[in-house]
């Protein structure tokens, strides 16, 4: 499936969640990013409108956000 706008963000490992979500935002209009714990359990469903920014306890994201 092709999504529209940047969909991938590596560069995000190691940077503070809320820093992540913003940037993302910025950086595709068409999506939004939801911040979650790493380990949380989500629905397989795919959308082009979401992304979620794994973070750890700490709030640093831990895993390359991307849409889905």
């Amino acid at each position: 499936m092709s999504c529209q706008g940047k969909d991938l963000w590596p560069e995000l490992v190691g940077v503070r969640g809320e820093e992540a979500a913003v940037t993302i935002e910025r950086e595709n209009t068409t999506v939004s990013a939801e911040i979650i714990l790493d380990g949380t359990i989500v629905t397989g469903l795919f959308l082009c409108t979401r992304v979620y920014v794994w973070v750890n306890t700490s709030g640093i994201c831990v895993r390359v956000p991307m849409i889905g």
